[in-house]
Formats: structure tokens, sequence, C-alpha cells
């Protein structure tokens, strides 16, 4: 159809040197009218049947939220399974705590990329740079090493997902309204962009509003709950209370045992089946969605295409939050029974 020979359309479909530009535009604009996909399972027979392999290195807490993560990537990588794509899996006990050695142990296995959940920016750039110049593409998911030569981030829009919760702070609280935010690591480029988003927006909306306290918790059930009694005993006015962590029940259950269900304003991040009882009890006024189960298959997917298909990596792939309430809680894969296979 394109007049040239197979070689040239091989060259221009995967983007390789060889061929004019005037040639690839014709080629490609071909190949979209008649609906080309390439064969992905002959392409990687092509390769001589080597398995593609990818590292995955992420915490085994907090499991509500990275446990989606991870069923994200290896639901998507079972679809790839007849391609030769193989899984190596590092847990990490905790997001920040040991990931660079894991991150170095699975370059010396010789993946061909790894995806990975940074806590510890400062320590992952060398092992990042190092991976990159070797060829191992990283791919960092949830939050961002920015500093490093890792070739892109899966993650929500994490600055417009503070600005979302301090919006729907800022109109269901009265002027001059105090608030504070609990939340986890202050390190991780996540956290601060959406304090920036949510500390923008909050004072716009609700006026004289003031955000009066940040704590900072830690990734188990005790540190959370304790820090949350001692918080409302000394801010008996506090109005409202932005959980900018996943770490949210043990929040929850301070709250309600002190009787405050519905009476401070609590919006959340993420979303799983233990907050059922809390949105129903309007402990939980709305949530956030983080969407880690979407990031994770996106992730893996980007990588296929660009191992296998030799698709060229987004800088970024930015996901748009969700705002849960009560009303549509029912509506989210994350809150529905379980189900084999993981609905997408």
């Amino acid at each position: 159809m394109a007049n040239v020979s197979i070689g040239t359309v091989g060259r221009a479909l995967l983007n390789r040197r060889g061929v004019s530009e005037s040639t690839r535009e014709r080629i490609l604009s071909i190949a979209k009218a008649i609906g080309y996909q390439p064969n992905l399972a002959a392409r990687a027979l092509s390769k001589g049947g080597t398995p593609i392999r990818v590292g995955v290195c992420i915490p085994r807490e907090l499991h509500y939220y990275f446990d989606q993560l991870r069923d994200g990537i290896l639901d998507e990588a079972r679809r790839f399974e007849h391609l030769g794509v193989r899984l190596s899996l590092r847990y990490t006990a905790h997001l920040g705590v040991g990931e660079a050695d894991s991150l170095s142990e699975l370059i010396a296995e010789g993946v061909q990329a790894v995806i990975v959940a940074p806590g510890d920016p400062e320590g992952l750039v060398p092992v990042i740079d190092t991976a990159e110049s070797k060829g191992i593409r990283v791919i960092c998911v949830d939050s961002d090493v920015q500093a490093s030569s890792r070739s892109t981030v899966v993650s929500i829009d994490a600055e417009a997902s503070g600005r979302m919760a301090g919006e729907l702070m800022g109109g269901l609280l009265g002027p001059g309204a105090e608030v504070a935010v609990l939340t986890g690591i202050s390190g991780v480029e996540l956290h601060c962009q959406k304090a920036a988003g949510f500390n923008l927006v909050f004072p716009q909306i609700c006026q004289g509003g003031k955000v009066v306290e940040i704590v900072n918790t830690l990734d188990d059930e005790d540190d959370p709950m304790r820090k949350c009694f001692a918080l409302l005993e000394r801010r008996k006015s506090l109005g409202g209370i932005y959980v900018r962590t996943g770490n949210c029940l043990p929040i929850c259950r301070a709250i309600s045992v002190l009787g405050l269900a519905g009476k401070i304003v609590v919006i959340t991040t993420d979303l799983f089946r233990e907050m059922i009882p809390y949105f129903e009890n309007r402990t939980i006024h709305a949530s956030i969605n983080g969407r880690p189960y979407k990031q994770g298959q996106i992730a893996m997917r980007l990588l296929v295409d660009h191992l296998v298909r030799g698709h060229e990596l987004p800088s970024c792939w930015r996901l748009n939050p969700q705002v849960v309430l009560r009303s549509n809680m029912h509506l989210f894969r994350e809150l529905r029974a379980p189900t084999t296979p993981a609905e997408s």
C-alpha cells in the first residue's frame, strides 16, 4: 500500500533511522487508516524468546494502599505473560525504608526495567541514575524522584488532589474555621504537593479559615491514633481534619471513640473497603481517591509498550483524582466485594 519495502515499513513503525520524514508520515498515516496493530507475540519471538524481566520495589505497609498498587501491576503483567514478561518483586517494610538496597539488588539481577514507589527521594537518586545509565528504565509510581534521571512517573495529580480537598473542606465549613492536616512522611514529594494544593485553596474558599496544625504520623496503628487523640484534646474548636495519608483508620477510630463522628469534617485520601463504615456513619465526609490500582496498571502497560513495541516513554503520566462520597462510593472498584480477576 505504501509502495515501499517491508524493511522500510518496519523502520518507520519502529521509529528507526533510514526513512525520510515524508515516507514515515505516509506509512504511519496508512497504518492508522487501516487500524494496524503489531503482533506483540511475534515481535517477542523475533527477539529470540528472551524473557522481559521487570523489577518491582514497593512497600508492604500501608497495605491498604500498596496492595492495590501491587495488584494493578500483577494483573496487567499477567496479560503479557505470553510475551515472556516476568516480574521480580522486592518488598520493603515501609515507605522510605530500604528502597535503595532493594533497587540495587534488582539492578544486579539484570532486569530490563524497574517500577518503584519512592519514599526516600534523596537516597534513591544515585541508584536510579545508575540504573538509567545501564539502559534500565525506571518508572516511579505514586510519588516522584524529580532530581533523578528516571524515565517517567505514574501518579495521581497530587497538587490537584490537595486543591480538591481544600475546596471541599472550605465549602463544608463556616468562615474562620480551624483545620488540621495529618500526614505521613514529610519528605515524600506526593505529600508536599498535596499540602501545597490544600494550603492554597482552603483559605480562598473558607473566609478567614486557618490550617492550625500539620501532624506527621508513622505508618502503624498506634501512632496516628495517639496523635489524633492529643490533637483533639488541645484543639477543642477544630472544625476539620484533612488526612493526607492512606492510614486513616486509626484516626477515624479516635474520632468515633470521642463521639465526634459527623461533628468534625474529615476528608481522607485513597479508598479501601475498611473505610465503608466510616462513610456510612459520617465520620468520613469525602475521600480523594489516589487510584493506586490504576497507577500500577498504567506503569506496567507503559513498560511493555516500550520494551516490546518500541514506544517512547512519556515524561510523566498524571491521573485525575476522584472524589468519593457516601452517595457514590458503591461505584468504585476499591469498595466492591473482591472479584477474580480484579476489575479494571
